[in-house]
């Protein structure tokens, strides 16, 4: 975990994001998923704990949108509430049904943000996750 704090803490440096994030703080002690996807909402990076959450190796979900995670019982509601924060650019926190690789479901606390670099130019969208009862 604390490889991949460093990556994280590499990748916001040479992306010169505003607003920094300290990952060991929010990998280690908080055993947090964190995935991180591109402004089209496209994966391109979560942490190897995710295959804990959710039965998914991370290279299998670069490139992949969060949708992958959603099926029948996920609440549009909340789906859509989501929706409109990443569409405004606003931060969220929610909790909804996702879907493991084998089809059963689980809740999942989210709390996403988008991110800015120092221009003030949107670059990546970041999640915080956390199975929870």
């Amino acid at each position: 975990m604390l490889q991949e704090a460093n990556q994280l803490q590499q990748r916001s440096v040479m992306d010169r994001w505003k607003e920094p994030i300290d990952f060991r703080e929010e990998l280690l002690p908080k055993d947090q998923v964190i995935v991180l996807t591109d402004t089209q909402q496209n994966i391109v990076h979560a942490t190897a704990n995710i295959f804990q959450m959710n039965g998914y190796q991370p290279e299998e979900l670069i490139g992949q949108k969060p949708k992958i995670f959603q099926g029948k019982k996920t609440c549009s509601e909340t789906s859509a509430r989501i929706s409109k924060a990443i569409k405004n650019r606003l931060p969220f926190e929610e909790t909804v049904i996702n879907y493991r690789k084998d089809g059963s479901i689980y809740k999942c606390w989210i709390q996403g943000q988008p991110v800015f670099n120092k221009a003030g130019d949107l670059i990546h969208f970041i999640a915080f996750e956390k199975e929870v009862a």
